[in-house]
């Protein structure tokens, strides 16, 4: 028998940390999630705050201000990450969490994770809400070969560039694109995407998944172009909304 805890990996809600409530938690995370969460007495996270909002929601056995709660970001350096390890190879349990969806996923929990494996410790995934495999569940582009590329460049001709060369990958492969955007550049980006993408080019936008205002289309961007320029009746405004563009060529 290891001498070793478990690492738990602790999917989020995708919803903002106020908005989660009881129904909420319900209709995205098994009740096994929520039984771990509720055992556990330390946790890596990305954000205290946010992490402490959905630990008051999920409920622990112990008394919130008496759990051990440490932050891992993309600024944590290695050898602090390999501390973070410590009470788990102290024979404790440690629920890994990201702000929102699956951790370690498009996520700097997998820098723990990678260490847990190398320290022999064992890593359990747990089942909850990812963005990724929910917009590309929803967007009936091809899902067996598809390739998630984070965030595309912030300089203007960099991004365009960018575009159209994952769109000639997409159509050399026959591969979907998928990225995220920071959201408050959403309507930037998706504009972008209209006129720098081929008219034949289908492309997927997903915003709030899992949410009650969950929107999620599929359309050729010629479909796009002109439901965008008469502001049809399907179009949304997308800022300030977490947001999936895919598209495949």
């Amino acid at each position: 028998m290891s001498p070793f805890g478990t690492l738990y990996l602790i999917p989020n809600t995708l919803s903002s940390p106020t908005d989660i409530n009881h129904d909420t938690l319900n209709a995205v995370l098994p009740t096994q999630v929520q039984a771990i969460v509720h055992e556990c007495n330390y946790f890596v996270v990305e954000t205290a705050k946010v992490a402490r909002q959905f630990l008051k929601a999920v409920g622990t056995q112990t008394p919130l201000q008496e759990l051990h709660i440490s932050e891992l970001n993309v600024k944590t350096a290695d050898d602090a990450v390999k501390q973070l390890l410590a009470s788990v190879l102290a024979g404790h349990n440690l629920g890994l969490l990201s702000d929102a969806g699956c951790p370690a996923v498009a996520d700097p929990g997998a820098r723990l994770v990678e260490m847990a494996h190398r320290a022999g410790v064992r890593v359990v995934p747990l089942v909850g809400p990812s963005s990724i495999l929910l917009a590309l569940m929803g967007s009936g582009l091809n899902g067996q070969k598809f390739a998630f590329h984070g965030y595309l460049p912030i300089d203007a001709a960099q991004k365009t560039k960018e575009i159209k060369r994952l769109e000639q990958e997409s159509k050399t492969h026959a591969q979907t694109q998928m990225f995220i955007e920071t959201p408050y550049r959403n309507m930037q980006l998706f504009e972008t995407l209209l006129k720098t993408l081929q008219p034949n080019t289908r492309l997927c936008v997903g915003a709030d998944l899992t949410l009650p205002t969950e929107w999620l289309r599929t359309k050729t961007v010629g479909e796009w172009q002109k439901l965008f320029k008469n502001k049809g009746s399907e179009m949304t405004d997308l800022n300030k909304r977490p947001t999936m563009f895919l598209f495949l060529a």
